[in-house]
């Protein structure tokens, strides 16, 4: 059984909008490439119609990835959330003990991670040893460089 994916509404609605344009846009013209090339005669020494198939795999690839997170999304109502531990969608504030630095990162999915914006994914190792921790907590948490110790500081939504 695949894992289950939790989304927010909004990424849950981004993820079906790319998939129409996968399957509406961006098949067809896969398809079109393809015939294109064929034309062009012998398909043993035809590299683009080998470069058109290459891609048309690609995309399929690509359209069974996300219909496979979309049949396995489940959507997180933002206002059913508690607060009083660390879970999925909540912004957590916390306190490097050892740097002393204060950052906030959002719990979210895989798909919906972004660190640019403070957005850490669920199964990543200092979303892992955040999980279930409450305010004032000290989460060790094992990363590739070591382990870092932080001190939950504040859960929000």
């Amino acid at each position: 059984m695949a894992e289950i994916n939790y989304v927010t509404q909004v990424t849950f609605d981004k993820m079906q909008t790319e998939l129409h344009t996968l399957k509406s846009v961006d098949r067809p013209a896969a398809s079109a490439a393809i015939a294109e090339a064929r034309e062009k005669g012998d398909l043993k020494e035809n590299a683009e119609y080998d470069a058109a198939k290459e891609a048309q795999g690609m995309l399929e690839a690509k359209i069974n990835q996300l219909e496979g997170a979309l049949a396995n999304a489940r959507i997180i109502d933002e206002k059913t959330i508690d607060t009083s531990r660390v879970s999925i969608l909540t912004k957590v504030t916390l306190t490097n003990m050892a740097t002393k630095k204060k950052v906030t990162y959002q719990i979210v999915s895989e798909s919906e991670a972004d660190l640019k914006i403070g957005k850490i994914s669920v199964t990543s190792p200092i979303g892992k040893g955040l999980l279930g921790k409450v305010k004032g907590d000290v989460a060790e948490v094992t990363v590739p460089a070591g382990i870092l110790k932080f001190t939950v500081e504040d859960i929000t939504v």
